[in-house]
């Protein structure tokens, strides 16, 4: 009983969730990144919303950008926190602007994604990823 309500980290086991945190959730968001993709691939007119007014085609380029190429950062652990800035900056246009009218129900997707991106962004990619093994390569010593 006295362990379910200890708090302290295990860092192990700290490192290896951030793993898991990192890879499921750029995996999620890949899914709609790569029907984004497909929608530039077809090759056919881009309808495609304009929420903060820089055309059809941009803003399907920027999410296509962040969903699909930032969420494969993501899940390799390279360049995390810059990849997780174009991911928020998604969800919260998608949360505060395309979906600004809408009830909860259609904004909670959005803001799950949110806080766990702002949680890897403060947290970083941890141990098991391609940012430590930089990190470790650059300052000449094991972490």
């Amino acid at each position: 009983m006295k362990r379910l309500f200890n708090t302290n980290f295990n860092n192990e086991s700290v490192h290896f969730m951030l793993l898991v945190l990192r890879v499921a959730a750029g995996a999620f968001m890949l899914v709609h990144g790569y029907q984004k993709l497909g929608w530039i691939t077809a090759g056919g007119e881009i309808q495609f919303g304009d929420p903060i007014g820089v055309g059809p085609v941009l803003s399907l380029y920027l999410a296509v950008f962040a969903e699909f190429f930032c969420s494969i950062l993501l899940i390799l652990g390279l360049a995390t926190r810059f990849a997780l800035i174009p991911l928020i900056v998604t969800m919260v246009v998608a949360v505060g602007i395309v979906h600004a009218a809408d009830g909860f129900d259609k904004k909670e997707l959005g803001l799950h994604y949110l806080v766990v991106y702002l949680f890897l962004l403060v947290a970083g990619a941890g141990k098991y990823s391609i940012d430590n093994l930089i990190s470790r390569n650059l300052s000449g010593r094991r972490r």
